[in-house]
């Protein structure tokens, strides 16, 4: 009986259309199209949420705290679009230093919505910012070529 000769990475050839690193792009491109939109969308949504509640603490929703979220919400996401743009065009070094700082700054804001002190807002934001680069250069180390070609 004949079988298909192994290919690199552990899939037979031939197998579906390839995407990135080999594996099977199981989504079409009109499902891509859409998630690059729902994304940023869905998450600066939740983000303005969260942070508009943190600033209530608890108490009454009011317009002003309303307009609090919605805001938060549309800066957070074309603040999203514009790394996402801008640490994809980048060597590897600078797109974790760009992710890492965007989710340092995300997380500082939100703490410092529940009434903490700056200081203490500015330390949390850095030691988040630190774990997501050092994750982060991890990964696009390991993942990426020099030249910012993905390997695997």
């Amino acid at each position: 009986m004949a079988h298909a000769a192994p290919a690199p990475g552990g899939r037979a050839s031939g197998t579906g259309t390839a995407g990135r690193g080999g594996l099977p792009d199981v989504f079409s491109e009109r499902t891509h199209r859409v998630a690059s939109v729902a994304v940023p969308v869905v998450l600066g949504l939740v983000y303005g949420y969260w942070a508009a509640a943190n600033r209530r603490s608890g108490g009454e929703i009011t317009g002003w705290n309303l307009l609090f979220g919605f805001v938060t919400a549309a800066a957070f996401m074309v603040l999203y679009v514009a790394v996402r743009w801008v640490a994809s065009r980048t060597i590897r070094e600078v797109h974790a230093i760009l992710w890492s700082a965007f989710a340092g700054c995300a997380f500082g804001f939100l703490y410092d919505q529940t009434d903490k002190s700056v200081l203490r807002s500015a330390i949390m934001g850095l030691v988040i910012g630190a774990a997501v680069f050092a994750v982060l250069f991890y990964r696009y180390y390991t993942h990426e070529d020099a030249q910012g070609r993905r390997t695997a």
